[in-house]
């Protein structure tokens, strides 16, 4: 057991009009250490994950925590960023200074304003996120580098555009009950499977349902070592934390394993002494449907090559036998960079807590989330329990 979450915050994702940076940031930073009951004198650490790459004209935005209150001031701040796992490589950061004791409550908060930036633009800060040298010439930009990655799987495995088109129905099915989630609409099957003016396609394979949002948003946690924590109000345990980062270039490495993502689910199941059968639900990291199809693979839910039977069989559904992204995931929550990781850790502690309302998944007693950065370059797991 690596720290324990002790309280969260969490903004509803989307077109926020009349937000900042800053005042996400605040609102999320205050409204954690509220739900936690420490006050902002006590913390020690804090750590902010903020992608930007370009979406913001402030990019020093370390210090900008405490502006929440002025009890903030001169503690440790340190913004971090790896690609659309910066939330997570927050939390991880967080987790490392409870386990050196270099901090007894730390501050995690990541946040992304994505709107704000014209269309084309928001295109190439987020192909940063990929091989620069080889990969920004591919049409359709990021959107691109997962449709190459769909149609290589097409081409290997046959078409699995029912599949995908299952995963967005679930997925926009699953996020009508998150009160935070961007698209609160059951889209529905035939929808997401179809082609249409509604849904054209995007990059190769993939439709407009195939794609998660641009978005604004922001999460925040606070964290503490367990002898803390079973003295608070609530307590969720990581169990189990991994960080497996591979190469950069798709040319180095089969992009249709995810094998940085296998291996960060080993890593995390083994550190936390459970087994993936073990879990109540996992929020994995759908950027793209074909994301979603791949990670059930490489978490182990099914051999390598079957993710379409996950859907076919119903495993990944509410009801189902390991009940994947209740939140909606990104496709239906939204996608603000930097915030995407902590929202994951946020919501699973809502879930461990029974505290997740319309998302609710049953029985939740330990849960799952995968963060990934590029196209599985950056990959972060962590197990969650309640302890109290």
């Amino acid at each position: 057991m690596t720290a324990c979450i002790i309280g969260w915050a969490h903004t509803r994702f989307g077109k926020l009009e009349g937000e900042t940076v800053e005042s996400l940031i605040v609102r999320v930073a205050s409204e954690a250490l509220a739900d936690a009951g420490v006050g902002p004198g006590e913390v020690d650490e804090i750590v902010l994950g903020h992608f930007n790459a370009g979406f913001s004209a402030q990019d020093f935005t370390a210090s900008l925590v405490l502006q929440a209150s002025p009890d903030l001031r001169f503690k440790r701040a340190t913004r971090v960023e790896n690609a659309c796992a910066t939330g997570s490589a927050a939390v991880h950061q967080g987790l490392n200074a409870i386990a050196a004791k270099s901090a007894r409550f730390a501050l995690i908060v990541g946040v992304e304003q994505m709107t704000t930036t014209p269309p084309v633009e928001i295109g190439k800060n987020l192909l940063k996120a990929s091989y620069v040298r080889d990969e920004t010439d591919i049409e359709g930009g990021f959107a691109g580098i997962f449709g190459r990655i769909a149609a290589l799987y097409f081409q290997k495995y046959g078409d699995q555009s029912d599949a995908l088109a299952r995963i967005a129905a679930k997925n926009h099915k699953n996020g009508v009950g998150n009160p935070f989630a961007q698209m609160r609409k059951d889209l529905g099957y035939d929808f997401c499977r179809r082609e249409s003016d509604k849904n054209p396609f995007v990059a190769g394979p993939l439709k407009r349902t195939d794609c998660s949002l641009v978005s604004d948003g922001a999460a925040a946690v606070v964290l503490t070592d367990e002898e803390t924590a079973r003295a608070m109000g609530k307590a969720v345990a990581v169990r189990g934390a991994a960080h497996v980062q591979d190469f950069l270039p798709m040319a180095r490495r089969d992009i249709l394993k995810f094998e940085g993502c296998a291996l960060a689910w080993q890593q995390a199941l083994a550190a936390a002494g459970v087994g993936l059968d073990d879990l109540s639900f996992v929020e994995t990291h759908d950027c793209f449907t074909i994301a979603e199809l791949i990670e059930y693979e490489a978490m182990g839910l099914v051999p390598e090559g079957r993710g379409a039977s996950a859907m076919k069989d119903g495993l990944t559904e509410m009801n189902g036998r390991l009940p994947v992204n209740p939140s909606g995931g990104l496709k239906a929550k939204g996608h603000p960079i930097g915030a995407t990781g902590v929202s994951m850790h946020a919501l699973a502690a809502m879930q461990l807590t029974g505290t997740a309302g319309d998302f609710q998944v049953k029985n939740a007693r330990l849960g799952g989330l995968f963060n990934m950065g590029g196209a599985a370059v950056a990959n972060y797991v962590s197990i969650l329990e309640r302890i109290r």
